[in-house]
Parts: C-alpha cells; structure tokens; sequence
C-alpha cells in the first residue's frame, strides 16, 4: 500500500496547467511563424491535398495569425466562418452548460450544415474570400 496517490484536485490543476502551457506554446508559435509564407513548418490540409477544396477550416491558422497582429481585415478574408463560429460557439457552450447537455441534436445538425454550406460556397468560382498565401 506504498503508493503515492495524488488527489483528485491536484490532477486537474496539473491538466489544467498542462493544457494552459500548451495553449500558450501553439498561440506562440502561430503568432511568431507567419502561416501565410509557404516556407513556414505547418501541417497541409488532408481535405484540400485529396480533393483540391478548401475545407471549413482551411485559413483556420493564418486568420488567427492575422488576430493576433490586428489585421481583422485580412483575418476575414481568411477564414471569416471560423472568425464568427467559434465565438459563437464557446458562447452556446458556456450558456448551456448548467444541467443541460452542450450540444444538443439540433445545433449539431446545425453546426454540420453550416459547414457544408460554407465549403461549398468558398469554393465556387469568383468567392471573394480566399485564404491568402505568400509564395516565393
């Protein structure tokens, strides 16, 4: 019986520590390298290397690259779904919590169509808002 066992309020506070570091380290690394230079070391799209599409996603990295140098501007231009959805998202979250579930059937019915409908829209020919990419 000599095992050290660490309560259950210091485990989340470990997670919760853990989870923070990482947060603050991925915040970091978006901030300081510049997703929009193709040289830059971020992870392609599997949506977009298969079918060629921009998922709903896609400039999901270079938008939040763009909030945090207050370029709002282009940060819509890169993702302006996931700019709005997200917000809207953890605000749906934070309300419903309290003794109801989260997401109920509907909003996550919701939620997938909305994201069809974005794919399809941001792929069809002359959309205006495109994710932007530096080559060279």
């Amino acid at each position: 019986m000599g095992r050290n066992r660490v309560p259950i309020n210091r485990r989340r506070l470990y997670g919760a520590l853990g989870s923070g570091a990482l947060l603050v380290g991925t915040i970091g690394y978006i901030g300081f390298v510049d997703p929009h230079n193709q040289r830059s070391v971020y992870p392609q799209c599997p949506f977009r290397l298969l079918t060629g599409w921009n998922c709903p996603a896609c400039g999901g990295l270079r938008m939040m690259h763009d909030l945090l140098h207050g370029d709002l501007a282009a940060a819509i231009t890169d993702n302006v779904f996931l700019l709005v959805g997200i917000p809207l998202l953890a605000g749906w979250i934070l309300v419903r919590r309290r003794g109801r579930s989260a997401l109920p059937m509907p909003a996550i019915v919701t939620i997938a169509v909305a994201a069809i409908a974005w794919t399809v829209l941001r792929n069809l020919p002359g959309f205006p808002l495109i994710p932007t990419i530096i080559t060279g």
